[in-house]
């Protein structure tokens, strides 16, 4: 893995932010580029990035790249194919502010994944953790009116965003099956089957008359997807979890609500609501009350 700093925390920083950034820039472009076409070119210049660091160690790793093919299909699937492509659907019917405090409700949903996937015991600060997260994310989708959920008119973008939140959860639990294959590697194989699945979709949308609106603005946010979201943001965090371990790393997740309000405020002008700060202040209490109970 290339060397970058010596200062994980920054890492993690820097991480988080160009994940943010990522919410922005597909808000900010999303009449300009379709979500299929963001999602196929963000992977493809991101594995552009990767492949001189994947390919060296592929010659020796390739028995191994084939006995475990099913996982990395399903994880290439989930962790590159779908979920950052929700991301960009959902982007076209609600705000990056939105995007960004749902996004915080990942770890919640990793830890309910695990207790269903992984028959993982949930204890009950973390169960209650669970509920009171679920409550938060509920006071964002409906937008702080009892009545968006009575009558069921949920903006279609915060489900497309949940959705996205749920498989980002699959691919995490999903990693308790991931190959023993350089990091690099394993990035370069799960890049190469996310872009093999989004083709047909890609085509779809170009045939159906969706194409990207040539531009500087454009242009200039498919090369952050792919560089900075995509590739740098990835061994960053890797980087970062390499040096201080899974689960200080995990919490810098959190700061990704505070960049992208304050993104979305600087850039595209969106304003915070009250329901978006007690929303994303009982997502934290329910942060803080599974991670109260110490794991092996």
């Amino acid at each position: 893995m290339p060397k970058f700093s010596s200062n994980p925390y920054l890492l993690l920083t820097l991480t988080v932010l160009f994940w943010a950034g990522n919410m922005v820039v597909g808000r900010g472009v999303h009449e300009a580029v379709p979500p299929f076409a963001l999602a196929f070119w963000r992977w493809t210049i991101a594995l552009a990035c990767v492949l001189p660091f994947a390919l060296p160690h592929l010659p020796a790793q390739w028995p191994i790249v084939c006995r475990h093919w099913k996982a990395l299909i399903a994880l290439g699937l989930l962790g590159v194919g779908a979920f950052n492509t929700l991301v960009y659907i959902g982007l076209h019917s609600t705000t990056a502010t939105n995007a960004a405090m749902l996004y915080s409700f990942v770890p919640i949903a990793t830890i309910a994944l695990a207790f269903l996937l992984l028959n993982r015991k949930l204890g009950r600060l973390e169960a209650a953790g669970v509920v009171v997260s679920l409550v938060g994310v509920t006071l964002i989708v409906a937008r702080g009116e009892l009545n968006t959920l009575l009558d069921l008119t949920l903006n279609r973008g915060d489900l497309w965003l949940l959705v996205a939140v749920l498989v980002w959860g699959l691919y995490t639990v999903g990693l308790h099956w991931r190959p023993p294959i350089h990091p690099m590697l394993l990035f370069a194989c799960c890049a190469v089957v996310g872009l093999v699945a989004l083709m047909p979709f890609y085509a779809w949308e170009v045939a159906g008359g969706y194409r990207i609106e040539p531009s500087t603005q454009a242009f200039m946010a498919i090369i952050y997807v792919g560089i900075f979201a995509g590739f740098l943001g990835h061994v960053f965090y890797n980087a970062g979890v390499a040096a201080i371990g899974p689960n200080r790393s995990s919490l810098f997740i959190h700061l990704i609500p505070v960049f992208g309000t304050l993104l979305a405020t600087l850039f595209l002008n969106e304003r915070p609501y009250w329901f978006h700060f007690v929303g994303i202040a009982l997502i934290l209490t329910g942060i803080f009350l599974t991670t109260r109970r110490k794991h092996a």
